[in-house]
């Protein structure tokens, strides 16, 4: 390694999805210097944006990426490398967990464990993520919503008349309806279109990491961003990571910081720990990589259970634009067995040519049809963190994750879990990892459990209050 890094910093963040941009733009709010590494691009304004076939045939805007699965057939995971990250083209919905969901909750197939930290300690951290990302809610709707000290910054999205009535006839049947809470930029360049949910936003209206994090970010001049930067490897010397070596477009450099940030998401954030040396090489505990001397890192991989619901009605058209703005969560903490069952969100209007892309056997006039009447659900359920759900990496690079191929790839976490006792847990409260003094790993990773919500929110939360508490930023 030459003696001197072409690239430096206060931080370095690795990954700019929304564990890594809402750190950068903390960070940089604060007056700190930080270097930002994408792998990625700047995501095209184009056509192709909210185009079905573009997006869901062809998977345009999908990495190039190859992993394996436990038996080694390879798969294109459902991973986003742009400047934003996989958030880009996620759904928007950016719900708090429940306050039960910090505690240990039993469940039909076991424990899901407690976190080190309450829905008390990121209370203020979630207000500040939906101020950031344009939060749009309702708060009194929903009976199992935690607490609040603050209303939503923006009203809830209002729904369109066939959402409207379904909302009725859900509560003439019994149940508590709610609105999501959505992150759109609704009083701005929002069009209200039927490709929001699994697209790209045309108009950055959708409440993205690149929009709202990123961009800000650059505004301040404390935030250096370096694009088709890929990090190979973390540096270590005397228990604290010197610099990363990257590739970029001019070929290999060494990049140097104070402190360094690992956002990558929770494959590929354990990926490159296990990546980046045996402990032993350092001087450290580790059994294999860095920040590994409880060897948990890259296992307890996490993605939450998710089914789509297709509810159709053979009598009727759906001719709702924007669907996803309503959700029921009354068997969240009880499906009437005494067990939580999990979440059911309406999710963005279902295409003919969206189905086709799984259904490929049935003709394209038919799911066009079947779309036209119906209205689509996802139902989440928590997943439970298991040792033997991991991400391993072969000599060449080779990323195998002991599970079924992970095509959605969505919702990872759990891989680098937080915790207070560094036997059982890679990194402590504040996402700092136990080994490493100047090395955090901020995205899904650090999650002890999945709960059964939507994981962006959380993350955002818990950067904040990193960013706020802890001394990354001095």
């Amino acid at each position: 390694m030459p003696d001197s890094a072409p690239y430096s910093a206060d931080v370095v963040v690795i990954g700019s999805g929304m564990g890594g941009a809402t750190t950068a733009w903390a960070l940089a709010k604060r007056g700190v210097q930080v270097l930002l590494l994408e792998r990625g691009d700047w995501l095209p304004s184009e056509p192709e944006n909210w185009s079905p076939d573009a997006v869901f045939m062809q998977r345009r805007y999908r990495a190039n990426d190859e992993w394996y699965d436990a038996a080694g057939r390879g798969f294109q995971p459902g991973i986003h490398a742009f400047v934003g990250g996989s958030t880009k083209v996620y759904g928007a919905s950016l719900p708090r967990f429940r306050e039960a969901d910090f505690s240990a909750v039993e469940h039909h197939e076991g424990i899901s464990p407690a976190w080190p930290i309450s829905y008390r300690d990121l209370e203020p951290y979630y207000a500040e993520a939906e101020a950031l990302y344009k939060v749009h809610g309702t708060a009194g709707e929903d009976p199992t919503e935690p607490w609040r000290s603050t209303a939503y910054p923006y009203p809830a999205l209002p729904h369109e008349p066939y959402i409207e009535d379904l909302r009725g006839r859900l509560l003439a049947a019994g149940v508590h309806p709610s609105a999501n809470a959505m992150g759109i930029d609704a009083e701005g360049d929002c069009v209200r279109c039927g490709t929001c949910d699994g697209f790209p936003c045309r108009v950055r209206a959708k409440s993205d990491a690149d929009t709202c994090a990123v961009t800000p970010a650059l505004a301040t001049g404390n935030l250096h961003l370096l694009t088709h930067t890929v990090v190979r490897r973390l540096n270590v010397r005397d228990r604290r990571v010197v610099s990363v070596l990257a590739e970029g477009p001019d070929g290999a450099t060494e990049i140097r910081a104070g402190s360094f940030v690992l956002s990558a998401g929770a494959v590929l954030s354990a990926a490159l720990l296990l990546a980046s040396g045996e402990g032993k090489e350092h001087g450290l505990a580790n059994k294999s990589g860095l920040a590994n001397g409880s060897g948990l890192v890259g296992r307890n991989l996490m993605m939450h259970n998710n089914t789509h619901i297709a509810a159709v009605d053979v009598d009727r058209r759906n001719d709702v634009v924007f669907q996803k703005t309503l959700s029921v969560n009354d068997f969240y903490l009880d499906g009437g067995d005494g067990f939580g069952w999990g979440t059911m969100q309406l999710i963005g209007k279902v295409q003919g040519l969206m189905m086709k892309s799984w259904a490929t056997r049935v003709p394209l006039p038919a799911l066009n049809a079947l779309a036209a009447r119906s209205v689509e659900w996802l139902v989440m359920s928590e997943d439970l963190p298991s040792t033997d759900n991991r991400v391993t990496v072969a000599g060449g690079g080779q990323i195998t994750t002991a599970r079924a191929a992970i095509g959605m790839s969505t919702h990872q976490c759990g891989t680098v879990v937080m915790g207070t006792d560094p036997t059982v847990s890679v990194l402590d409260p504040w996402c700092r990892t136990h080994e490493l003094a100047n090395l955090w790993v901020i995205d899904g990773s650090f999650f002890p459990s999945s709960a059964a919500m939507n994981p962006a929110l959380t993350i955002a939360a818990q950067a904040l209050r990193v960013v706020a508490e802890s001394d990354l930023a001095s």
